[in-house]
């Protein structure tokens, strides 16, 4: 589970965002770290009874680096205020639609996964796929334990219709898309439950058969 002192030091990490305070309290750092990754040790095992290909990943690949890259961002803040980990086969770095899961106090919590940063190529693959047969996302997407369960979508969309499509063609909203990412927020209650771990397991579940539909789409063909 995870511990509300782990929630307590994101907390004043956010407050105190310098190398200086970090290093001072590396140590708290450090037991936060170990507390982030023993709980996501504890998913991948259950993540793993439902998904072969993660039956050789170790947790500490799919655990994300603290340290933020600011080489191009205007945000020089040199830390993340969360942890996060990706749960996909060998790790974080599976270049495939994964697990997410991310721990942030304030109720900003979440499990999420699905399709992110699109190349045009498999944009056009996505949009191709929904005119000729949009039963088959729909028939996830729209199922109520789906919907009552990832309440939340996030991704760019187009104002207007994407070229080759009509403005008025049936599954407009869904081929504006240029990305489609579905999560769950927990709030820090949740997150300290010692039912936790169970709780993204079944939020897993639910939202396997919309991984597993981007990733034999977009990736293993």
């Amino acid at each position: 589970m995870i511990d509300p002192k782990t929630l307590h030091f994101l907390s004043l990490l956010k407050e105190n965002n310098q190398k200086e305070w970090f290093q001072a309290n590396r140590e708290l750092y450090e037991m936060a770290k170990a507390n982030f990754i023993s709980s996501c040790a504890d998913i991948l095992d259950g993540l793993k009874a439902i998904q072969e290909d993660l039956l050789h990943t170790d947790v500490k690949k799919c655990v994300l680096r603290i340290n933020r890259d600011i080489r191009f961002s205007k945000d020089k803040n040199p830390y993340k205020v969360y942890f996060g980990a990706g749960f996909g086969p060998g790790g974080k770095s599976s270049g495939r639609a994964d697990f997410y899961l991310q721990i942030e106090p304030e109720g900003k919590s979440f499990l999420g996964g699905g399709m992110w940063g699109a190349s045009a190529e498999n944009l056009a693959q996505w949009r191709q796929e929904i005119d000729y047969s949009p039963e088959n996302l729909k028939g996830i997407i729209e199922d109520p334990a789906f919907t009552s369960y990832f309440n939340q979508v996030a991704g760019d969309k187009l104002k207007t219709s994407p070229k080759g499509y009509a403005k008025d063609h049936p599954e407009i909203e869904l081929l504006r898309y240029k990305e489609m990412f579905f999560y769950r927020n927990f709030s820090d209650q949740e997150v300290c439950s010692a039912a936790f771990a169970d709780e993204v397991l079944d939020g897993c579940r639910i939202l396997k058969p919309y991984l597993d539909y981007v990733n034999e789409l977009l990736f293993e063909n």
